[in-house]
């Protein structure tokens, strides 16, 4: 691929400048090393000249580097030295705000004087994301702004949590300069915050909001669109690749960090789901403006949905059954009437109903379009039933997700702009060959092609997916000496229940042995409560569930105190980073493969088998093996960290996929000498160093 249309500069924003020469790229890396206090890796040297590389060539590029690489300096950089604007696209919010607060500030200020400029940088997210003024000034439209402030105290203020809440944002609103809700210190539910903001569809536009000119929503996308780095999340850049409309300004370069994360994170954004409460809602506000026969129509929809969905069974949907397809259909036609109503009573001057319109219209169209896409039954589309037990056994909704989010990546996401994808773990089984297809690269075991019936299959020729390479470079840490990997050989294969009596007694003695220091990783919430149950009547050591605080708040306590444990489920694999003695044992209770009855995992698995290739491989493995290698990355997160990672599942030794899972690990010291792991867990605990508690962000 060549970069030969590259993006015209926007009106208004400068004239992207002369790439900085090549030979200056290691004093530029040194300069912005020193400004954050970190030390020059070789690793991180080799990163930054691959990007450079990359960029120049208008190639793209997958980069695994290691935890403590500075894998963020590595692109920046070379990234600010080409001159062009670049978008940087992480999944988590910690990361987005390490680049907006502290690296790139400090690298803008270090290279300055070789660049003889000063970048920009901005960050920017969803519209939903920020205050909306107009809600926030005028009043919430929506019915579930009604009796906000009732009950009041005797001063008239709201009583109430969502009330308190609400009132809150309001004064926040006077003072905030973003308006963003990370920024928002302490936070609100996620009710109070819907009440003061907007999605897109809702919104009224700046042209026409009286509030236009000081929208926080529209102040970021300006600061984005002067801007010579843009900081967003996974789900902007899916958004922008999925709707068509661009929502972020163009660039010449996109990084994507976190990479493992991207393929959850685009499916999340393309999946949609049609559900009780969703229906209802439209009711409500269409009733405010649209006519009787279409509000009539929507409820008696929404009615004989209900009743359907009350007894629905979960799983997957391989074809609409003709009763449920009736009462989607019902839904379609009802919310098309009710569009049509909408339309047809607006006025051409901005009135006092706008914001309401736009709400239902919004509501409608949502449903709609879910609607007819249940409808469709594409070939390219898993459809299933979801009951959640969390409110009872009346909230099912029916999902549609993409089969496969790799042909919509290949053809949005490479197109006119080099692309570097990196993260700690992207060599799954040794090669980068099973990540690169998941992502639209071409590479042995990827996914079929899923692109749409009305658009060409990709060949090779002019059409072919554009070229790309990858290279490891490695981890400053020494992971054969700082950790071993052990592996409990002789315990029984764990079955589909989470009583494992022989696996209790190992983790007991495993704590034992280590002093407490332990983080648990489960592959199912039922079974980290069953651990955590079962231990906290045999063990001193206080034991620490995820769901029971806060997840920073439980980091915090875990990290504060050796002799604590902390057990948890799919968060606590990829999110923590507690570095020091606090941390010694990591302990995974089994390979965490998707459940059997996962209906998009199985379909996806079904499908590559269909075409020819290993579904399981391709699929449960390499899905078991990111989670794997995320999960004991949180062993070593500094250089004088040390301890043991130990998978109670003996498949990891025995089974022939072992190898697979093993090498897509860090480099540990690898046994199943139960006695001499014990040993060495206790001589790590004898010589620990004081923990180092992690502190509350201000």
């Amino acid at each position: 691929m060549t970069n030969d249309s590259a993006p015209q500069p926007l009106p208004g924003a400068p004239e992207a400048p002369e790439p900085v020469p090549r030979a200056e790229l290691p004093e530029l890396l040194h300069a912005a090393v020193a400004a954050v206090g970190g030390v020059e890796r070789p690793g991180q040297i080799r990163m930054a000249e691959a990007v450079a590389d990359a960029v120049d060539a208008g190639e793209h590029l997958l980069v695994q580097a290691g935890t403590g690489t500075g894998k963020s300096l590595a692109y920046l950089v070379p990234a600010l030295a080409h001159g062009d604007r670049v978008v940087v696209a992480t999944a988590t919010l910690a990361l987005q705000r390490q680049l907006v607060e502290r690296d790139l500030p400090r690298t803008v200020d270090a290279l300055h004087p070789v660049l003889r400029r000063r970048p920009l940088f901005a960050m920017l997210k969803g519209r939903s994301n920020y205050l909306c003024l107009h809600r926030a000034n005028e009043g919430t439209p929506s019915d579930e702004g009604e009796g906000l402030f009732d009950p009041v105290d005797a001063l008239g203020g709201p009583t109430g949590k969502l009330g308190k809440d609400v009132l809150r944002l309001r004064e926040w609103a006077e003072e905030t300069e973003t308006g963003d809700r990370d920024d928002m210190s302490p936070g609100v539910s996620d009710k109070a915050w819907a009440q003061l903001s907007v999605t897109s569809k809702e919104c009224l536009g700046a042209s026409k909001c009286a509030y236009g000119q000081e929208c926080f929503a529209e102040k970021a996308r300006e600061r984005a669109k002067l801007a010579d780095v843009v900081v967003t999340n996974h789900a902007m850049l899916a958004i922008d690749a999925i709707e068509g409309a661009p929502v972020l300004p163009e660039h010449a370069m996109l990084i994507v960090d976190e990479a493992h994360e991207l393929v959850n994170r685009v499916t999340g954004a393309a999946t949609a789901e049609l559900t009780v409460g969703a229906v209802n809602r439209a009711v409500k506000r269409a009733a405010k403006l649209a006519n009787e026969k279409a509000v009539d129509a929507l409820q008696a929809a929404a009615e004989s949905f209900h009743g359907l969905m009350e007894t629905a069974q979960p799983g997957r949907v391989e074809e609409l059954p003709e009763y449920l397809s009736y009462a989607v259909a019902a839904i379609r036609d009802a919310c098309r009437l009710v569009i049509t109503s909408l339309g047809e009573t607006r006025d051409k001057a901005l009135t006092d109903e706008d914001a309401v319109r736009k709400q239902a219209m919004a509501s409608a169209e949502t449903l709609h379009e879910t609607a007819d896409r249940l409808l469709a039954e594409s070939a390219y589309d898993v459809v299933w039933i979801e009951r959640s037990d969390r409110f009872g056994m009346g909230t099912a909704s029916l999902r549609v997700a993409p089969l496969s989010v790799s042909g919509l990546l290949r053809e949005k996401l490479y197109q006119e702009r080099s692309v570097v994808l990196t993260s700690a773990t992207l060599k799954l089984g040794g090669d980068f060959n099973g990540v690169a297809a998941s992502v639209g690269l071409p590479g042995e075991g990827r996914l079929p092609d899923v692109r749409g019936p009305e658009e060409p299959a990709l060949d090779e020729g002019e059409d072919a997916p554009p070229y790309w390479r990858g290279i490891d470079v490695g981890s400053p840490f020494a992971y054969p000496k700082q950790g071993i990997l052990y592996v409990a050989k002789h315990l029984p294969p764990p079955g589909r229940e989470p009583d494992r009596p022989e696996m209790l007694d190992e983790l007991a003695e495993l704590i034992g042995a280590a002093g407490g220091r332990t983080l648990g990783l489960f592959s199912s919430m039922r079974a980290a409560q069953a651990a955590a149950e079962a231990l906290r009547e045999r063990l001193d050591n206080r034991i620490l569930l995820q769901g029971e605080d806060t997840l920073g708040e439980l980091i915090r306590e875990f990290a504060s105190d050796p002799q604590t444990c902390l057990f948890g489920t799919l968060s606590l694999w990829q999110g923590v980073d507690v570095p020091g003695s606090a941390c010694q044992l990591v302990v995974m209770d089994r390979i965490p493969f998707p459940r059997p009855d996962d209906p998009l995992m199985s379909a996806r698995q079904k499908a590559v088998e269909e075409a020819g290739g290993n579904g399981f491989m391709a699929v449960a493995a390499t899905h078991a093996a990111l989670l794997m290698a995320q999960g004991a990355g949180r062993l070593v997160r500094a250089a004088d960290d040390r301890g043991v990672v130990a998978v109670l599942d003996p498949r990891l030794a025995t089974a022939r996929y072992g190898g697979f899972f093993r090498s897509s690990m860090p480099d540990f010291w690898y046994t199943n000498d139960r006695n001499q792991v014990r040993r060495s867990l206790a001589a790590i605990d004898a010589s620990a160093a004081p923990v180092r508690p992690v502190t509350k962000r201000s």
